[in-house]
């Protein structure tokens, strides 16, 4: 009787380890970028408030994904139909409170709670001993971070929860219709619609004067920054290192959003922030390495 024998492991090539090292630089300038912009746009808010930065985004999301997903609208049916109109309620509630959060709680600790979001999906995935250490870990990091007592803003991390539930319906929704539609089709159309639905707010704050020069720059530099770069970079990246590691990776967003809004909002965090972004950012990143599975989509915001 023979017994098996495990083949050596075969060693990277250079070709393959050139791959992996594009992807990662390219993941870091993603994830560096999509909170700088998310920074950037926050300088706008006091010309035309975060509604107004959000319709500029969602109108750069939709001229990004329109060209890259081709939707055929006349070949849709009911079954297509309602998850997109799903979606674009979801893209339009999440991109609003998110900013409103960022707003009132700093760009660090808003991502951070955002970011519960996709972490819930992966725990609402199975039920191991690992995904009861990550809520744990999840729910002590929230509470280190929030710290409640009379001086938390509530209504901030109100709206960043609110945004974290929008994202992970965006993950359940998106999934769905990945099923039903080939490519990007799903996103496309729902942006669009959700762009449509800002665009009379967009008109007016324009009717009005609001727009200054320096508000449309920021305003554009952050959809582009927040949209058009991450939906192209997420297309470089997935072909060069594995889904699991795109979605670990992911996790280190809540750590890059503080480092941007020291940056470029002058948002000082202390050690307190500092130990509860990280313990939700570890949790993100234990969950997502346990699933051995496609990391969660990308932020839509």
């Amino acid at each position: 009787m023979s017994v098996a024998t495990a083949s050596p492991p075969v060693p990277a090539t250079p070709a393959a380890r050139r791959r992996t090292a594009i992807g990662v630089l390219t993941m870091v300038a993603s994830g560096a970028g999509n909170q700088v912009g998310a920074g950037l746009g926050a300088h706008a808010f006091p010309a035309v408030g975060p509604i107004g930065v959000v319709a500029v985004r969602q109108v750069v999301a939709a001229a990004v994904l329109l060209p890259l997903g081709r939707p055929r609208p006349r070949s849709f049916r009911w079954a297509h139909w309602w998850p997109m109109l799903l979606l674009a309620l979801v893209f339009s509630t999440m991109n609003l409170t998110l900013y409103i959060a960022i707003d009132r709680i700093g760009l660090g600790l808003a991502v951070t709670l955002e970011f519960l979001g996709p972490l819930a999906v992966a725990l609402g995935t199975s039920r191991s001993r690992v995904d009861l250490l990550c809520a744990l870990l999840a729910g002590a990091g929230v509470v280190t971070l929030v710290a409640p007592g009379p001086s938390t803003d509530y209504v901030g991390v109100g709206l960043a929860v609110v945004a974290a539930g929008c994202w992970a319906s965006y993950i359940l929704l998106n999934r769905l219709l990945g099923v039903r539609l080939p490519g990007l089709q799903g996103p496309a159309v729902a942006t669009t619609i959700a762009a449509a639905l800002y665009l009379p707010v967009l008109l007016v704050l324009i009717a009005n004067g609001r727009f200054t020069v320096a508000a449309w720059g920021y305003a554009v530099c952050a959809g582009l920054l927040c949209s058009a770069v991450p939906y192209a970079a997420d297309l470089i990246v997935l072909r060069r290192v594995p889904a699991q590691f795109f979605g670990v990776f992911m996790s280190v967003n809540p750590v890059l959003a503080a480092v941007a809004g020291m940056l470029t909002l002058r948002q000082m965090l202390g050690p307190r922030e500092w130990a509860g972004i990280l313990i939700v950012a570890a949790a993100n990143a234990i969950a997502m390495w346990a699933q051995r599975g496609p990391g969660p989509d990308h932020s839509p915001c």
